[in-house]
């Protein structure tokens, strides 16, 4: 019973903060809306075309690829941490997880899901 009081003490708190933050700043913020100011924000530069527009399947692939490279990554800091426990076995696994990792890197630029230069410059 002790662990789940924990953990609901901490969702509590957190949702407190967030409550609280929200409140807060409902009543300390500024409420003089303007036109500029309701406009979407997007990277600094003012806000060119729909939305909605078709964009290169090539910009969905390269951002699942780099999600999939940044969570296998993810995967090394605990093995940093228990390397002298898991001792050369362990050493060699990660050395095996990183040529796979590799073969994988290298399979994707080869099939040329990174390369954007010809086909995007001309769209």
């Amino acid at each position: 019973m002790q662990g789940w009081l924990s953990i609901l003490l901490m969702i509590g708190l957190g949702a407190g903060f967030a409550l609280f933050s929200v409140v807060l700043s409902n009543v300390l913020g500024p409420r003089r809306p303007t036109a500029e100011k309701s406009a979407p924000y997007e990277c600094g530069m003012p806000a060119v075309g729909d939305a909605r527009e078709r964009q290169s399947v090539k910009f969905y692939l390269v951002a699942m690829i780099f999600l999939l490279f940044d969570i296998e990554v993810a995967f090394l800091y605990p093995w940093a941490m228990a390397l002298r426990e898991l001792g050369w076995p362990g050493f060699l696994q990660v050395v095996l997880f990183m040529v796979l990792l590799l073969a994988g890197y290298v399979y994707v630029w080869r099939k040329g899901a990174l390369d954007w230069g010809s086909e995007s410059a001309s769209h």
